[in-house]
């Protein structure tokens, strides 16, 4: 719910939808994590996300996932070695929509990750993913992945 404004004195309420978003938790073998730095010149420039975007109308998740990971960094993975992982909700886009992201994991894929749109690509420890600056929801779902995790934040995700 967003808050409109008032009228006659009462708040006045109103849903405007929500967006789904897909985002990668990629995984290697060492226990380190893709990071994918925001470039400039776009929202939350120059922070660290889990690489991902939009899913259109027409797309499942998964192969929303399977066809951002290609765009934003031009590797290729199958819609089965994406794991659900979690998810995080609030903040808002630019049209107003609440956004909800889903978070998989990704230890199998071809190709090696770089930044196709800008930014950065970086591989970090969960503590170091945990210290990045990154945006609210890329906060909790660090948080929450590493937390699932549990006393082994370095153990394989495989699908």
């Amino acid at each position: 719910m967003v808050e409109i404004g008032h009228v006659d004195g009462k708040k006045s309420d109103m849903t405007l939808g929500w967006m789904a978003v897909v985002a990668a938790a990629l995984h290697r073998d060492d226990g380190r994590w893709l990071m994918h730095q925001r470039p400039l010149g776009k929202h939350h420039a120059g922070l660290w996300e889990f690489p991902g975007g939009k899913v259109e109308d027409f797309e499942m998740p998964m192969e929303s996932l399977v066809r951002e990971l290609t765009e934003e960094l031009g590797i290729v993975c199958r819609a089965a070695a994406c794991a659900p992982a979690g998810f995080a909700e609030g903040g808002f886009a630019s049209n107003g929509q609440a956004l909800v992201i889903l978070l998989y994991t990704v230890s199998v894929w071809q190709g090696e990750p770089q930044p196709l749109e800008g930014g950065a690509v970086g591989w970090f420890t969960p503590d170091e993913v945990l210290a990045l600056p990154k945006p609210p929801l890329d906060v909790m779902l660090a948080q929450r992945l590493f937390q699932n995790l549990g006393s082994n934040p370095n153990a394989s995700c495989q699908a």
